[in-house]
Protein backbone atom coordinates (compact mmCIF):
# COMPACT_ATOMS: atom_id res chain seq x y z
CA UNK A 1 0.00 0.00 0.00
CA UNK A 2 1.34 3.38 -0.97
CA UNK A 3 1.74 5.84 1.87
CA UNK A 4 2.58 9.52 1.66
CA UNK A 5 3.51 11.41 4.81
CA UNK A 6 3.95 15.18 4.75
CA UNK A 7 5.89 17.23 7.26
CA UNK A 8 7.32 20.70 7.67
CA UNK A 9 4.22 22.85 8.00
CA UNK A 10 3.85 25.51 10.63
CA UNK A 11 3.03 29.09 11.53
CA UNK A 12 5.26 31.77 10.04
CA UNK A 13 5.15 35.47 9.33
CA UNK A 14 4.72 36.93 5.88
CA UNK A 15 7.99 36.94 3.97
CA UNK A 16 9.34 33.87 5.72
CA UNK A 17 10.24 30.51 4.20
CA UNK A 18 9.21 26.93 4.87
CA UNK A 19 10.19 23.63 3.33
CA UNK A 20 7.63 20.86 3.15
CA UNK A 21 8.68 17.24 2.79
CA UNK A 22 6.70 14.22 1.68
CA UNK A 23 8.06 10.72 2.24
CA UNK A 24 6.67 7.96 0.05
CA UNK A 25 6.65 4.27 0.89
CA UNK A 26 5.02 1.09 -0.33
CA UNK A 27 6.00 1.34 -3.98
CA UNK A 28 9.02 2.24 -6.05
CA UNK A 29 9.25 6.02 -5.77
CA UNK A 30 10.22 6.48 -9.40
CA UNK A 31 6.94 4.85 -10.46
CA UNK A 32 5.37 8.20 -9.66
CA UNK A 33 5.45 11.78 -10.68
CA UNK A 34 4.71 13.92 -7.65
CA UNK A 35 2.62 16.96 -6.95
CA UNK A 36 1.73 19.42 -4.24
CA UNK A 37 -1.79 20.76 -3.79
CA UNK A 38 -3.36 23.01 -1.19
CA UNK A 39 -6.78 23.76 0.21
CA UNK A 40 -7.64 26.94 2.05
CA UNK A 41 -10.68 27.19 4.33
CA UNK A 42 -13.86 27.49 2.32
CA UNK A 43 -12.07 26.95 -0.99
CA UNK A 44 -11.53 24.07 -3.34
CA UNK A 45 -8.28 22.20 -3.43
CA UNK A 46 -5.90 23.69 -5.98
CA UNK A 47 -2.78 22.61 -7.80
CA UNK A 48 0.48 24.12 -6.56
CA UNK A 49 3.37 22.32 -8.26
CA UNK A 50 4.36 19.05 -9.88
CA UNK A 51 7.56 17.26 -10.81
CA UNK A 52 8.08 14.46 -13.29
CA UNK A 53 9.41 10.98 -12.61
CA UNK A 54 13.05 11.91 -13.12
CA UNK A 55 12.71 15.51 -11.99
CA UNK A 56 13.40 16.84 -15.46
CA UNK A 57 10.09 18.65 -15.79
CA UNK A 58 8.45 20.92 -13.23
CA UNK A 59 5.17 22.80 -13.34
CA UNK A 60 3.81 25.54 -11.10
CA UNK A 61 0.63 27.43 -10.48
CA UNK A 62 0.94 31.06 -11.51
CA UNK A 63 0.29 32.15 -7.92
CA UNK A 64 3.48 30.49 -6.66
CA UNK A 65 5.78 30.74 -9.66
CA UNK A 66 9.08 32.34 -8.71
CA UNK A 67 8.48 31.79 -4.98
CA UNK A 68 8.03 28.01 -4.62
CA UNK A 69 10.34 25.26 -5.85
CA UNK A 70 9.46 21.58 -6.10
CA UNK A 71 12.22 18.99 -6.04
CA UNK A 72 12.64 15.29 -5.42
CA UNK A 73 15.34 13.03 -4.04
CA UNK A 74 14.80 9.61 -5.57
CA UNK A 75 17.40 8.07 -3.24
CA UNK A 76 15.37 9.21 -0.22
CA UNK A 77 11.90 8.58 -1.72
CA UNK A 78 11.02 12.14 -0.83
CA UNK A 79 9.56 15.15 -2.59
CA UNK A 80 10.03 18.68 -1.30
CA UNK A 81 8.33 22.03 -1.65
CA UNK A 82 10.54 24.99 -0.81
CA UNK A 83 8.30 27.99 -0.14
CA UNK A 84 9.86 31.44 -0.04
CA UNK A 85 8.39 34.91 0.36
CA UNK A 86 5.27 33.45 1.92
CA UNK A 87 2.08 35.49 1.86
CA UNK A 88 -1.04 35.27 4.03
CA UNK A 89 -2.91 33.96 0.98
CA UNK A 90 -0.62 30.91 0.99
CA UNK A 91 -2.32 29.77 4.20
CA UNK A 92 -3.80 26.33 3.56
CA UNK A 93 -3.48 22.64 4.21
CA UNK A 94 -0.82 21.36 1.83
CA UNK A 95 -1.09 17.85 0.39
CA UNK A 96 1.40 15.85 -1.58
CA UNK A 97 0.16 13.39 -4.15
CA UNK A 98 1.54 10.69 -6.41
CA UNK A 99 0.73 10.30 -10.09
CA UNK A 100 1.23 6.97 -11.82
CA UNK A 101 -0.37 7.87 -15.16
CA UNK A 102 2.36 8.82 -17.62
CA UNK A 103 0.06 9.58 -20.53
CA UNK A 104 -0.79 13.03 -21.78
CA UNK A 105 -0.83 16.08 -19.55
CA UNK A 106 -0.31 13.97 -16.44
CA UNK A 107 -0.19 16.79 -13.93
CA UNK A 108 -3.72 17.81 -14.88
CA UNK A 109 -5.11 14.32 -14.40
CA UNK A 110 -6.39 13.00 -11.07
CA UNK A 111 -3.52 11.86 -8.86
CA UNK A 112 -3.56 8.32 -7.55
CA UNK A 113 -2.43 8.61 -3.95
CA UNK A 114 -2.60 11.38 -1.36
CA UNK A 115 -1.05 12.28 1.95
CA UNK A 116 -2.94 13.45 5.00
CA UNK A 117 -1.87 17.08 4.65
CA UNK A 118 0.16 19.55 6.67
CA UNK A 119 -1.04 22.97 7.80
CA UNK A 120 0.76 26.10 6.68
CA UNK A 121 -0.34 29.35 8.27
CA UNK A 122 1.16 32.68 7.23
CA UNK A 123 0.42 35.67 9.44
CA UNK A 124 0.49 39.24 8.20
Amino acid sequence: QVQLVESGGGLVQAGASLRLSCAVSGRTFTDFAMGWFRQAPGKEREFVAAISWTGGARYYADSVKGRFTISRDNAKNTVYLQMNSLKPEDTAVYYCAAQGDRLGIWYRKPFSYWGQGTQVTVSS
